[in-house]
Order: structure tokens, then C-alpha cells, then sequence
């Protein structure tokens, strides 16, 4: 960039100032927030996370430092949305990991699922008895959400998440995919999606739409990202 191009000492100042601004934003309304899904933290996340790039920007071009802030982004993670505007039919994909931490556990949980449905002492050979064989019981006996929600009960610690909704003109017909369940996916059908990682501080960002000329994520529907 040319000494004429570069922005002013005056312009990365306020750009400063905006980033402290929109911190103290933030925090009032995380402190202030009237549920999970408050939207007045979605928007003050927003605003942080353009404020923060830019004065990154300004930085950068005034005197080539660069700051240590990272704003979560979905840069190349979806291409464009090219399924239907009113979709018909829709499929959640859904992918969970978690690290099997406390076998023990694990296999004491799926041990007293086999004793209630004995109605006494499982035998000496049930599956219970080996984690190959407790992770079948129990996520047979319980919903995946629910195993969420009790991980910890499980010997379980839970790693990344993801949750795609992807379009669809017409719902799929019974067993059409159920040998390869993900294999179809077509990532311009996305919706939207939602992710949870370590990288993001433990925090869950909303991933769906087209990027605006900020760099920030736009829902598909709601023409705005989300973080909670």
C-alpha cells in the first residue's frame, strides 16, 4: 500500500477507541442477557467482531502489527447458498465427539441399564461389561441429545459439535440413504449451521448464509450472524 493509501494516526485511533467501545458493549449485554439466545449479545458480537477486524486492518496498514485477536469465521467453510428459498423438505445432519474418559463409569451406567431390564443382576457376559459394548447400550437406551446433556455422567468429555440443516425440494424416501447417511450432502444446500469447538473458547457461533463485505457471517434468513 502506498504512503497516500495509508490510513491517518488519527483513523487507527478511533478505530481503537471503536474496539473498547464495543467491548464494553458486549460485556453489558452479556452481563445483562435475558436467556441463552439473547439477541442483544448476537448483535453486540457483531459489532465487536467488526470492530476488532478493522482496527486489525488499520493496524496493519499504518505500521505492520497486527493484533492477537481472532473472530471466529466461516471463510471457506460453506460456499454460497444455492438450494431453495422455500424449502419443502429439510435433513439435520449432526455430528458429535466425545473422549471416553472414565470407562469405569462408563460401563457401571450401561450395567444398570441391563439390571433394570433383567430386573436383577445382568449376566456375566452382558454387553456392559466392555466399552465396546456399553456405548451400544447406552446410546440404544437414550436419546443422543440426552447423552449430550449427561456426558459427564457417561465417563464421557465431549469435543467438537457441528449441526448443518441442509435444504431440500422433496423429503427423501424411506432408506433412500440410509447406507451412506452423509455421502449426498451438498454444502450449497446449507441453511444454516451451528458449531461448537475449543477454538471458539467454548462458545457456540453460528455458521449459515453468505459472508458480508465485513468478513462476518450473515444467517441465511435473518441477514445477520450469531455467537452464543
Amino acid at each position: 500500500m502506498s504512503d497516500a493509501a495509508q490510513p491517518t494516526v488519527a483513523e487507527v485511533r478511533a478505530a481503537a477507541e471503536a474496539v473498547k467501545a464495543a467491548l464494553d458493549r458486549h460485556l453489558a449485554a452479556v452481563e445483562s442477557r435475558s436467556g441463552e439466545d439473547d439477541p442483544a449479545v448476537y448483535e453486540a458480537f457483531n459489532e465487536l467482531a467488526v470492530a476488532a477486524e478493522e482496527y486489525d486492518e488499520l493496524l496493519y496498514d499504518r505500521y505492520d502489527e497486527v493484533t492477537p485477536f481472532e473472530i471466529p469465521g466461516a471463510e471457506d467453510a460453506l460456499p454460497p447458498y444455492v438450494g431453495p428459498e422455500e424449502p419443502n423438505a429439510l435433513s439435520v445432519l449432526i455430528r458429535r465427539d466425545y473422549a471416553v474418559v472414565e470407562p469405569q463409569r462408563l460401563m457401571a451406567q450401561a450395567q444398570r441399564v441391563e439390571a433394570a431390564e433383567a430386573d436383577g443382576t445382568p449376566p456375566a457376559d452382558s454387553p456392559g461389561r466392555t466399552v465396546h459394548g456399553a456405548l451400544g447400550v447406552l446410546f440404544g437406551e437414550f436419546e443422543p441429545d440426552e447423552i449430550a446433556s449427561r456426558h459427564k455422567e457417561f465417563g464421557l468429555e465431549e469435543g467438537d459439535s457441528t449441526l448443518w440443516v441442509t435444504a431440500a425440494e422433496e423429503p427423501a424416501d424411506p432408506g433412500e440413504w440410509l447406507e451412506a447417511p452423509f455421502d449426498q450432502t451438498d454444502p450449497q444446500r446449507v441453511v444454516c449451521r451451528f458449531d461448537v469447538s475449543s477454538v471458539f473458547d467454548d462458545d457456540e457461533y453460528l455458521t449459515g448464509g453468505d459472508e458480508d463485505d465485513e468478513g462476518v457471517v450473515e444467517d441465511a434468513d435473518e441477514g445477520g450472524a450469531g455467537h452464543r
